[in-house]
């Protein structure tokens, strides 16, 4: 993994680190490896990492094809001013 420093801006290359690593799931393995995890428990864990999966993906298709309602949209703030032209006055 690599990740560019521009300008000397530290704080940034490590936010773009910490992005890259959550991406790839380095964070959620380096818990998951903290204490042994019986063999048992991988599989009821992964079990349910499953039919968590698979719910998600029906309540996505059951909202594509109209059956759910979807998401609500959050409301974004106008950062930019919409563009207007010059009138002719000035």
């Amino acid at each position: 993994m690599q990740v560019l420093v521009r300008d000397n801006n530290i704080d940034q290359a490590l936010r773009v680190l910490k992005k890259k690593m959550q991406r790839e799931g380095v964070f959620r393995e380096m818990r998951t490896r903290r204490a042994y995890e019986k063999p048992s428990e991988r599989r009821a864990r992964e079990k349910a990492d499953a039919i968590r999966r698979f719910r998600k993906a029906a309540r996505k298709q059951a909202q594509r094809e109209g059956l759910l309602p979807g998401p609500k949209k959050k409301p974004r703030p106008n950062a930019r001013p919409a563009y207007q032209a010059p009138s002719a006055n000035s």
